[in-house]
């Protein structure tokens, strides 16, 4: 499907500057631009590749103004990256969706299988699911006893619903997530350890999105929740009985330990490690690889281990590459000052 860049600003609320019969079919990196392709320029390190791109029409933000000429047409928005996105979503809807139930695919006869729903071969949908309208679950993929899942769904392949679990509306699950395997729960005895029953749930509220190999663990009583338009990267572990604010986003590796509360529009920068039993305010952001070992108060921006606010931690940073140098110099004056001493014992 082709678009012209009058089209284009009407669906973005822009303003076309040059042709506006200009025409797109792709989308491209401005860098990596073609003939045909759509690009955009939010961050200033790319503006010289607009000056080269071949791109035929690209998005920037109104307040741009060019300092050489440029061959593309331009669409003026408030925000590149967020029209950007409008107009991948608007091109991702526009694809056909499967719909069926594959021969090769397992559904109990007690299950609730929605409109439109497409169930590919060798998934599983088990006794008393439900899964609802126009929702996808590609193969492989694995709905639990009792599971619900809600409508508009995706859930790619080798993703995992264990039994009892809730999802939400518009949620999407990539390859190998895993929601609802048991929460780390051991008793310790002299013997090794008792598995404790873990025999709550794990909740997804509506448009949460759980990347590969991520884990939200079913709670050991009551639920595991993950409130709605949570956005969850690759290879992150939500532990049992933890709840997420709405609109909160964790980057790849963060970890967060049983029982925690984590507030609304966080952001959790990748390897993210935050401990049990405790609480984190609104809209914190902790930077990559902070180690949070108690609660934190709402509005904070920190990093590092324990946590601290950015500008005192990059200082201390700063000091860390002196030490070696430090060292030395400290050693050389324990010397002199040892030298000193045995003069002045001489005298």
């Amino acid at each position: 499907m082709e678009f012209s860049a009058k089209q284009i600003a009407a669906f973005v609320h822009g303003e076309v500057v040059g042709d506006e019969n200009a025409t797109v079919h792709t989308f491209a990196k401005i860098e990596e631009g073609v003939p045909g392709a759509l690009s955009f320029l939010s961050n200033p390190k790319y503006i010289h590749y607009l000056y080269t791109t071949q791109s035929s029409i690209v998005l920037v933000n109104k307040d741009f103004v060019p300092e050489e000429p440029v061959s593309a047409t331009l669409i003026r928005v408030d925000n590149a990256y967020d029209s950007l996105a409008q107009l991948l979503n608007l091109y991702e809807q526009s694809k056909p969706r499967k719909k069926g139930i594959d021969p090769l695919a397992s559904v109990a006869p007690s299950a609730q299988i929605g409109e439109d729903v497409y169930i590919g071969p060798f998934a599983v949908v088990d006794e008393g699911a439900v899964i609802g309208a126009r929702t996808q679950l590609y193969p492989h993929s694995y709905v639990g006893t009792h599971a619900r899942i809600g409508e508009d769904c995706l859930l790619y392949s080798s993703a995992t619903v264990y039994h009892d679990c809730r999802i939400g509306n518009r949620c999407t699950l990539h390859s190998g997530a895993v929601i609802g395997a048991d929460g780390f729960g051991f008793a310790p005895t002299p013997h090794g350890y008792d598995k404790i029953p873990q025999i709550g749930i794990a909740l997804l509220e509506d448009d949460v999105e759980v990347g590969a190999n991520a884990c939200v663990d079913r709670a050991t009583m009551g639920a595991t929740i993950v409130h709605q338009g949570v956005k969850i990267d690759n290879l992150v572990q939500i532990a049992h009985n933890d709840e997420i604010g709405q609109h909160t986003v964790m980057a790849a590796q963060v970890g967060i330990a049983g029982s925690t509360k984590v507030g609304e529009w966080c952001m959790f920068g990748g390897q993210v490690g935050i401990a049990g039993h405790i609480k984190i305010g609104d809209r914190v952001v902790f930077g990559a690889q902070s180690g949070v070992p108690s609660s934190v108060k709402s509005d904070q921006r920190l990093i590092g281990a324990p946590p601290m606010e950015e500008k005192a931690f990059f200082k201390s940073q700063a000091i860390v590459r002196k030490l070696p140098q430090m060292y030395l110099e400290m050693a050389a004056l324990r010397k002199e000052l040892d030298e000193l001493k045995k003069q002045i014992n001489n005298k």
